[in-house]
């Protein structure tokens, strides 16, 4: 498969070997990424569908203590792009890691930031019916027992399902799978079923992997913000193998 390879800032895509070097260095501030498409970011069109499998061989270089920002692989909408206008209701369904420095914490009893399997699916209609709601809700979600009880059922609503996973496994050279079914997702790690979902995003999807140094806030209780952190050493995820194809 032929990549669309983006460097934006001190980010930089290097071919080393047989494996791919996602990177970006030391930088002060502004906005930093190195990451590869299977589409055009400027164009947005997406092309996969389910039965679909998505395989890769990763590796982080920069301990998680140390790192800030995002990173991952999988598939998604391009929901936002810092360099770009405009906003599409997110459809993910990949292996997402986030530093401290962000709080999404779209899925009860997992925490907002860390290595995880994760997909969200805001485009169903059950889910646009319940967006002008959404302002309403904000302050019930503040009472931890409505919260506890409501908002399963939102999150439902919106397709939000995640599996935590110990940080250090990201600087292990590890065997990572998503299995894109109409009505069901299925994550493995080195073989072994980590997460498997009863619905999946309609689609369609584009491939990304990417490292950079954004950090983003959303919580149910009304928590939002995004921005970049300044990078005082390198972060690095390492790509040894790449596979996009029917089951």
């Amino acid at each position: 498969m032929r990549w669309h390879v983006t460097q934006q800032g001190v980010g930089t895509v290097v071919q080393r070997g047989d494996a791919l070097r996602l990177s970006v260095a030391p930088a002060s501030g502004g906005y930093h990424n190195a990451q590869i498409t299977d589409y055009d970011p400027q164009a947005r069109r997406f092309t996969l569908r389910p039965p679909l499998r998505v395989v890769v061989e990763a590796q982080f270089d920069t301990p998680p203590q140390d790192a800030h920002g995002t990173a991952g692989f999988g598939l998604w909408n391009h929901t936002f792009d810092p360099t770009q206008r405009g906003f599409r209701l997110p459809q993910t369904a990949w292996f997402f890691f986030a530093s401290p420095d962000s709080n999404l914490a779209l899925a009860q009893g997992v925490p907002g930031h860390g290595w995880k399997a994760a997909t969200l699916d805001a485009s169903r209609w059950q889910a646009r019916a319940l967006l002008p709601l959404a302002p309403l809700a904000i302050p019930f979600m503040r009472v931890p027992l409505l919260y506890r009880r409501l908002y399963p059922l939102a999150q439902a609503v919106l397709g939000v399902h995640e599996r935590a996973f110990d940080p250090a496994l990201l600087t292990e050279r590890r065997r990572y799978e998503i299995l894109w079914e109409a009505d069901a997702l299925t994550f493995r790690v080195e073989g072994a079923v980590v997460l498997r979902t009863p619905s999946a995003p309609r689609g369609p999807l584009g491939f990304i992997a990417w490292i950079d140094n954004q950090y983003a806030i959303v919580t149910p209780q009304g928590q939002f913000g995004a921005g970049v952190r300044a990078l005082s050493v390198p972060q690095t995820l390492w790509l040894h193998h790449v596979e996009v194809s029917e089951p």
